[in-house]
């Protein structure tokens, strides 16, 4: 077991990996032990900002710490996790976990058979809007989900399903407790080489049916998710931080509805990477049980690839009857 404090070091000095350096620095029970970035100036600039932590080389910073968070881009996550779990260090690596299933399987593989703690960073596990739906639904039956925002170059590297979606996809499917039975996608490429909106109808083997809508070329930031359950409705506005639930256990009754009661809860922002920093920390240290582990990584790129597959089956079919005349001509509708 890792001695306290936990050295840790960053792999990226980009958005997220200042936002995980700054983390680290204010932890009460780890320490940054240094950052590795292609721009060694950045990685220098995100060190100041963080106390001082030195930018070093890839094969120095492993050795200088206990602990790595990817916060790489996406294509670099496989190689940057994989030759850190190989030099013994527990690993916590942004979304998605990796590019393939295959590769997703080697590093849960590795991280096993070494018996490294291997954590992925879905944050909204770590959310309060995540709680509050999950104390109230348990046995969905169906949801819908949209996560829309105005275009920002940052995450273009991927489509909007690994950038955007997966986040609502990750959700569902911890609310779910059943395998994907089928998938009908369609999305387009606007402004990026990739995805910029996608809408996916996920069918559970269960019965559940979930709706789920991403953009990043809208107008408007828009984050609601409705369930509709065995428990009642829930409907949840997560820019607002309001949630609306009409069931038979919470709230104050509603007159002339056999029974119903209407509940209204608001949260204030938490943050959600704090309490992830938190449970990493926690489970290097003390061997508490990984949250979003390995295999809650795998599933939601699993159902991410399927997505991605449905859309580009749409593709093909809509080109071969005619109503596009290019695979990069696929209309996206008003999504």
């Amino acid at each position: 077991m890792v001695q306290h404090p936990l050295r840790i070091g960053i792999a990226g000095a980009g958005h997220f990996g200042r936002f995980h350096a700054l983390k680290v620095a204010s932890s009460r029970r780890a320490v940054l032990a240094g950052l590795f970035d292609p721009d060694r100036a950045r990685a220098a600039a995100v060190g100041r900002e963080a106390g001082g932590a030195t930018a070093m080389p890839w094969a120095e910073l492993l050795s200088a710490c206990d602990a790595v968070i990817v916060a790489a881009p996406a294509e670099a996550h496989f190689d940057l996790a994989m030759q850190a779990l190989e030099a013994g260090r527990h690993v916590l690596i942004e979304k998605p976990i990796a590019a393939t299933l295959a590769q997703a399987d080697a590093l849960a593989a590795l991280g096993g058979s070494r018996r490294l703690v291997l954590q992925v960073g879905h944050l909204l596990r770590y959310s309060a809007e995540h709680r509050a739906i999950s104390a109230r639904i348990t046995r969905p039956l169906y949801i819908e989900a949209a996560r829309i925002a105005p275009f920002k170059p940052r995450g273009t590297d991927v489509s909007v399903i690994l950038d955007l979606m997966i986040h609502d996809l990750d959700l569902v499917l911890a609310l779910v407790d059943s395998p994907i039975s089928s998938v009908d996608a369609v999305g387009a490429a606007v402004s990026s080489p990739h995805e910029d909106i996608a809408n996916a109808r996920v069918r559970f083997e269960n019965g559940c049916v979930a709706t789920i809508t991403a953009s990043r070329i809208s107008l408007k930031t828009e984050r609601k998710m409705r369930l509709f359950s065995q428990e009642g409705y829930l409907s949840a506005d997560f820019v607002t931080r309001k949630l609306v639930m009409v069931g038979r256990e919470r709230g104050m009754p509603l007159p002339g509805t056999g029974g119903f009661r209407r509940e209204e809860v608001s949260w204030t922002e938490g943050d959600a990477m704090a309490a992830e920093h938190e449970a990493f920390v926690a489970a290097c240290l003390d061997g508490t049980p990984v949250v979003v582990d390995a295999a809650a990584g795998r599933r939601a790129l699993s159902a991410a690839l399927d997505v991605a597959e449905s859309m580009e089956a749409s593709r093909r079919r809509a080109l071969a009857s005619g109503l596009i005349q290019d695979l990069q001509d696929f209309p996206g509708g008003g999504l």
